[in-house]
Parts: C-alpha cells; sequence; structure tokens
C-alpha cells in the first residue's frame, strides 16, 4: 500500500474508527452464539449434526481469508473495509434463516467466509495505525472485540430470555450493526496501492514467517477454545459444581480475557511483545496445572482465570508481528489468522476426544503443555518489535494532511 501521510489527530481518529469496527466485529459474533440452541430448533437438526455445522463457520473462513489482500488492493483499504464489514454483520441473518442442515451448512460458510475476510481487513489496517502512532494498540483492538461480543451476547441473552424469534432479533441486529460498522468505516486510512505495486494473489501459501508466528497464535487459540468450551464442563463434571457456579467460571475467564486486552497496551509497549508473550505464558502454564491438580473450584476457578489473563494478549501481538514480518501485510495476516481459525476448530473436539478417551485431566494437561509454547517460542515476535517505526510525539512532529 501507498504510504500516505496524516496529521496525528487523523490517525488517533482512525483508530478509534478501527476499535469501532472490532467492537462490531465482535457484537455479530456474540449475537449469534446466543441464538444457537433457537437456530438448531428450528433447523431441526441433532447434536451431532450441529456439531457439524458449527465447523462451517472456520472451514469457511479458511477458504477465504486469502482474498482479503486482493480485495483490499483492487478497492483501497477503507473501500474494502466497508464493504466486508457490511458482508459480515448482513450474514447474521442466514443461519437464522436456515430450515434444514444443508442450509444450515451453505450459511454458516457465507458467515465464516466473510467474518474471515473483514477479520484480516480490520486487523491490517489495525497494524498500519499503530505502526503511525509508534506504540501499541493492537491488544486493546481486540478488547474491544471482546467488549463488542459482550454486548451483542448480552442483547442476545435478553432477546432469548423474551422468548424473541431469532429470524427477527437477528434481522434488526444486522441492520444496527450495519449502520455502526460502515459509519465508522468513514474514518480509517484511506490506504491505496502504489502505482507499480503488483496485485497479491488471489490465493497464495503464507510466508513461513506467519507460520512460525501462527503456531504461537495456535497455542494461545487452543488454550483459548478448551476454556471456553470446557471450563464449565470441567467444574461441573470434575469437581460436582453447580450448574451456576460453573457458567461463572467460562464468565470469568472471558471477562478476565477482555480486560487483559484493553489494558495490555501499555505492557507491551513497556516490555516488548517477547518478554509480554513469555511472561503471560507463564502465567498460562501455571493457570494449567492449578485447573489440573485442582481439587475445589476455588483453585480451578483461579486457574482458568489466570490462563485467561496469561494468553489474552497473544492473538493481538501474533497480528501485529504478521503485518510487520513482510511486504504483504494481509497475506501474513491472513496466513496467522487462519492458523488460529483452524486450532480454534480443532482444540474443542480434540479435549473432547481425550476426555472421552482418558479424562479431562489429561485434557488440561495437554493445554498446559502447548501453553509452554508460548515461553518457548515468544521470540519469532521479535522482528515485529524490531520493525515497529519509532514515531515522535504530535507537538514535535506534526505531518501535513495533503488532502484538499
Amino acid at each position: 500500500m501507498e504510504a500516505v501521510s496524516y496529521e496525528q489527530r487523523d490517525v488517533r481518529r482512525a483508530r478509534y474508527a478501527v476499535a469501532a469496527v472490532f467492537a462490531v466485529h465482535g457484537a455479530v459474533t456474540g449475537s449469534f452464539a446466543t441464538r444457537v440452541p433457537w437456530i438448531q430448533d428450528h433447523a431441526g437438526v441433532s447434536a451431532g449434526q450441529l456439531g457439524l455445522a458449527l465447523a462451517f463457520p472456520a472451514l469457511g473462513a479458511s477458504v477465504a481469508m486469502p482474498l482479503a489482500g486482493r480485495i483490499s488492493h483492487t478497492f483501497g483499504a477503507r473501500n474494502a473495509l466497508r464493504g466486508l464489514i457490511a458482508l459480515w454483520t448482513l450474514s447474521l441473518t442466514l443461519p437464522a434463516l436456515s430450515p434444514n442442515l444443508l442450509t444450515l451448512c451453505l450459511a454458516l460458510f457465507t458467515y465464516g467466509a466473510t467474518a474471515g475476510m473483514a477479520d484480516v481487513a480490520m486487523n491490517a489496517l489495525g497494524v498500519e495505525v499503530e505502526n503511525r502512532l509508534g506504540r501499541s494498540i493492537m491488544s486493546g483492538l481486540h478488547g474491544m472485540w471482546s467488549a463488542g461480543a459482550l454486548a451483542g451476547s448480552a442483547a442476545g441473552t435478553l432477546a432469548a430470555h423474551l422468548g424473541s424469534d431469532a429470524r427477527l432479533h437477528h434481522t434488526l441486529a444486522a441492520a444496527v450493526l450495519t449502520v455502526l460498522g460502515v459509519a465508522a468505516c468513514s474514518w480509517v486510512l484511506d490506504l491505496q496501492p502504489a502505482e507499480d505495486e503488483e496485485p497479491p494473489p488471489r490465493f497464495a501459501l503464507p510466508p513461513k514467517s506467519a507460520l512460525l508466528i501462527g503456531a504461537v497464535g495456535f497455542c494461545a487459540v487452543f488454550a483459548e477454545g478448551a476454556s471456553l468450551d470446557w471450563s464449565a464442563v470441567y467444574l461441573r463434571d470434575q469437581l460436582e459444581t453447580s450448574a451456576g457456579l460453573a457458567a461463572a467460571c467460562t464468565t470469568g475467564f472471558t471477562l478476565t480475557m477482555a480486560v487483559a486486552r484493553i489494558a495490555g497496551d501499555k505492557v507491551v509497549d513497556r516490555f516488548g511483545s517477547v518478554r509480554t508473550v513469555r511472561a503471560g505464558g507463564v502465567l498460562a502454564v501455571l493457570g494449567g496445572l492449578l485447573i489440573v491438580v485442582s481439587g475445589h473450584p476455588a483453585v480451578a476457578m483461579t486457574g482458568f482465570a489466570l490462563m485467561g489473563l496469561g494468553i489474552a494478549v497473544v492473538v493481538p501481538l501474533c497480528f501485529a508481528a504478521a503485518g510487520r514480518s513482510g511486504p504483504n501485510p494481509s497475506q501474513a495476516i491472513a496466513g496467522v489468522a487462519t492458523i488460529t481459525y483452524t486450532s480454534g476448530l480443532v482444540a474443542p473436539s480434540a479435549i473432547g476426544g481425550l476426555a472421552q478417551a482418558t479424562s479431562l485431566v489429561v485434557s488440561f494437561g495437554l493445554v498446559t503443555l502447548l501453553a509452554c509454547g508460548l515461553v518457548g517460542f515468544a521470540g519469532v515476535l521479535r522482528a515485529g518489535d524490531r520493525n515497529r517505526p519509532k514515531v515522535s510525539r504530535p507537538s514535535d512532529a506534526a505531518v501535513p494532511d495533503p488532502r484538499p
């Protein structure tokens, strides 16, 4: 993309705009997740069929994410994000309209494809804003995604409690979120390809650097997916707690991640990506050990909270490092995103399969082992720290705005 100069106030405004887009993206996910039981009943699918259908969002995202770089090159970053976020918010209406398994799978494939492309586009713009500001913002942006997901799930919980038809609920939510998302895109950076810049390929294997960075993200997302889907089950079945206390454990894990992401940028600016991820890995390993040896619900809940705290900033830092690892940020980010989406797809079923063969204690022993990878392989993020531009204060060097 061609480097266009902006005054610092424009970059700061772009930061808030991208943060709003992240929140909208998360709100769609939260809105969908709370109405899955209604969608299952409406489509008339069994639990096993629903599990099959829920694999299709990750499949759609994995197929479509490499296209995001080509779309941004063709239409410019701002227009591309505007179009992709609108497709994502509008795709929220599709699953609830599906009357059977086949249409539900197709709807969820489309839902995942639009989610993945919008995800790549907004992360690429987030990395560009971070570069221009010269300080970490990616953790906070992903914190806004978590906040949006919490808001969407809260609204969805209320709609479900009132017995609202999910088709009506998701249509109204999609309309509101589309307006908010498209409006926010008006203030993101309008990056355009240079005249002599070759368009990226429609489909391409991620660069080697993205594979290494993605491996770190894989470890974190595996722990996240396992904890989100199995923490309540662990407390209920392994420690024989009430359903309410088990659900509270999952909520606490989610809130810990959201708060840690929002506050994480200051830690990254002070200590750098590598040391932050290594320290987070230590906390995640400690949390995993507490989960495995726990004989009391409070100990296990503390372990899940430490797990959330330890992995919270890893994925944002992986995206940031990928965006600075080579000449094509969108392609590298798409590669990392594909790996992390795959981890999120594999983790719940892997935990369940291993628990069926052995026990949930052994399953979370595997999660703890993978968390050790955060400590051992955090060094692959060092290139992202080296390549982060150092920008002087606005009062020292304001850059003129070239726009009329």
